[in-house]
């Protein structure tokens, strides 16, 4: 791939900031489920400090971020999810829009963790993420250009997120637990034509 191509994966560092951000965005669902514009979503995130962080800016990045995470999904029933469901439910709609906004994780839970779902091969460890960062970086010039450091931290952004959604026990896990994917959330990946996500929450019917 030419550097001056667009590479899909532009913007995917970001993770390292944005992160999975689980109580963030069930706030903005609920405020969204209000059937209020995302402008006022984001004005009254800030006004009232919502995500309890120390800055506005930071304040209103976040907020920005999660109402375009939550846009990503189309589906008013995966919003409302994420905004009334138990945390499990929700976290996984989370996850799904994770997935959709940034093709770094689509790829990763699709290529790493389907498989290993794929191949009933529960072992897991840094060498997984590693050999994904490899192969990806032979494959795109823009991937390429990532400091070892930007991939060590987007490397604990994922661990962090498959621990949150209990793929993983902890940090130091070396071994993928089996999830069990909500009916509500395979109907809609269905709807979409998102099949090959279905293998990223263990699902091959």
């Amino acid at each position: 791939m030419g550097v001056n191509e667009t590479s899909p994966y532009q913007g995917s560092a970001q993770i390292t900031r944005e992160q999975f951000l689980f109580y963030e965005m069930r706030i903005t669902a609920r405020l969204m489920c209000e059937d209020i514009d995302e402008t006022e979503v984001v004005e009254r995130i800030v006004e009232d400090n919502l995500f309890q962080y120390p800055t506005e800016k930071t304040i209103r990045k976040m907020a920005k971020t999660c109402v375009q995470r939550l846009k990503t999904l189309g589906d008013n029933d995966l919003v409302d999810a994420i905004a009334n469901k138990p945390s499990e439910t929700a976290k996984q709609v989370c996850l799904y829009a994770m997935m959709k906004q940034y093709r770094l994780i689509w790829d990763f839970m699709i290529t790493v963790i389907g498989e290993k779902f794929r191949t009933q091969n529960f072992s897991f460890g840094k060498k997984d993420v590693n050999v994904f960062f490899m192969q990806l970086q032979e494959q795109d010039d823009y991937v390429a250009g990532w400091s070892d450091k930007t991939i060590e931290r987007i490397r604990q952004v994922m661990i962090k997120v498959l621990v949150e959604n209990e793929y993983l026990d902890n940090n130091k896990s070396d071994h993928i637990n089996p999830v069990w994917l909500n009916p509500l959330l395979e109907n809609a990946i269905r709807s979409n034509n998102d099949d090959r996500a279905l293998t990223a929450f263990n699902c091959f019917s």
